[in-house]
C-alpha cells in the first residue's frame, strides 16, 4: 500500500495518500511511502500473526455501513490477539474493491477503521489495493506481541480444567438473521432495542483484549469463537487431545436472545453452531478461574464457567437439563 509520487501517480496512489496515508502513524510504515514497512518487537517479546479475510455476500452485506465493514475486518483480527494472550502491534490491509466504489465508500470506511486504531491502539503499517470484478474482499492480517514463550495455544487442555467463555454466545447469529431480513425472525418477538442490539452485535464484534494478559497468565487452552461455540470447542478438544462435556443451560446469553428462544426453543442449536460471536472460548484450571472471572468483572465483560474438559479423544458434547447430549445436525459453519 505505498502511495507513491503523489503529484503524478495513478488513482491507486491517490486514494492510499488521501484516505489510508494518514492512518499509518508508525515510524515503520514510513508514510505508506515505500514497498515494506518494518516493525521491531521489544526485547524478549515474540510476535503473533494472524491473518483474516470477510467477503461481501460471505461475512457482510454490500450494503452494510462501510465504517462498520472496516470495524469488523479489524476486529475478527484482534479477537484472534485476545485468544492468545497478546496485545495489538500494528495490522496491514489488503482490499480488493469493485471499480464502481465511491468516495462517500471510501471516506466512512477509512473513518471507521481510524477510530478502531485509535480505540485499539493498533497502527496501520500498510498493505495493498487492487480492483476486482467479483465482491467486495478486505483482508487485515495483524500482529501482537507477549512475552517470549507464553502465546495460549489451542493445545494445552487438561482433564479437570473448566471451560470458560467470555461474553454472551449466539448474538451475532441472531443479528445476521434480522440483517438478512430473514423469514423466520420476522416472528420474534423483540422489542426495536433488541432488535437494535443483535443487529449491532453482527455488525460490530467485540475483540476482548481486555481479558488477553489475564488469558495468557491463566489460561492452559484458548481461542477465540468465529464458526460457533460447538465447532470451535471441538477444534480446541481435537488439539488437546480431550473431551469437553458442556452444561447447555450455562451458556450465556444475552436478554435478546433469551427472549428469542423462549419463544423458539429450538434455535439453541443454531446459537451454539452458527458462529461469528468472536467471544474468548478458554480451559483454565479451577484455581485459576477466580481470577479469570475478576479480570472480566473489572472490565465490564461476564466470564462464564459452561463445563469441564474430560479424557477423551476430543469429542464435545452438550448435555441438556435431562443430561441428554444434543444430537447436533452441523456443529459450526464451514466455508467448504
Amino acid at each position: 500500500m505505498a502511495a507513491g509520487n503523489r503529484t503524478t501517480g495513478s488513482g491507486e496512489d491517490r486514494l492510499i495518500d488521501r484516505y489510508f496515508r494518514p492512518l499509518a502513524r508508525h515510524p515503520g510504515a514510513f508514510g505508506l511511502i515505500d514497498d515494506a514497512a518494518t516493525y521491531t518487537p521489544p526485547p524478549g517479546q515474540d510476535l503473533v500473526l494472524t491473518v483474516d479475510a470477510i467477503v461481501a455476500g460471505v461475512h457482510f452485506f454490500s450494503d452494510d455501513p462501510p465504517e462498520s465493514i472496516a470495524r469488523k475486518a479489524l476486529r475478527v483480527n484482534l479477537s484472534d490477539l485476545a485468544a492468545k494472550g497478546a496485545a495489538p502491534a500494528g495490522f496491514l490491509l489488503t482490499m480488493a474493491l469493485p471499480k464502481t466504489t465511491d468516495e462517500v465508500w471510501l471516506a466512512d470506511f477509512a473513518q471507521g477503521l481510524a477510530a478502531d486504531i485509535a480505540a485499539f491502539g493498533c497502527p496501520l503499517f500498510g498493505g495493498d489495493t487492487v480492483s476486482t470484478p467479483g465482491p467486495a474482499t478486505i483482508s487485515v492480517t495483524a500482529f501482537g506481541r507477549l512475552p517470549e514463550g507464553t502465546a495460549v495455544r489451542r493445545r494445552g487442555a487438561k482433564p479437570g480444567d473448566s471451560i470458560v467463555v467470555s461474553g454472551a454466545i449466539g448474538d451475532a447469529v441472531l443479528g445476521l438473521a434480522l440483517r438478512g431480513r430473514d423469514a423466520d425472525a420476522k416472528g420474534w418477538p423483540l422489542d426495536d432495542d433488541e432488535r437494535l442490539f443483535l443487529i449491532d452485535r453482527y455488525l460490530r464484534p467485540r475483540p476482548r483484549l481486555e481479558l488477553a494478559e489475564t488469558i495468557r497468565l491463566s489460561a492452559s487452552a484458548a481461542m477465540d469463537v468465529s464458526d460457533g461455540l460447538a465447532g470451535d470447542l471441538a477444534k480446541l478438544c481435537a488439539a488437546s487431545g480431550v473431551d469437553a462435556v458442556v452444561d447447555l443451560a450455562a451458556v450465556p446469553l444475552s436478554v435478546a436472545a433469551r427472549v428469542v428462544l423462549s419463544a423458539h426453543p429450538a434455535l439453541i442449536e443454531r446459537l451454539i453452531t452458527g458462529g461469528d460471536d468472536y467471544e474468548i472460548l478458554a480451559t483454565v484450571s479451577p484455581d485459576n478461574f477466580a481470577a479469570l472471572q475478576e479480570a472480566g468483572e473489572a472490565a465490564g465483560v461476564p466470564v462464564t464457567r459452561i463445563g469441564e474438559v474430560k479424557e477423551g479423544t476430543g469429542q464435545a458434547l452438550f448435555l441438556d437439563p435431562d443430561g441428554k447430549v444434543l444430537d447436533l445436525a452441523q456443529t459450526s459453519f464451514s466455508h467448504f
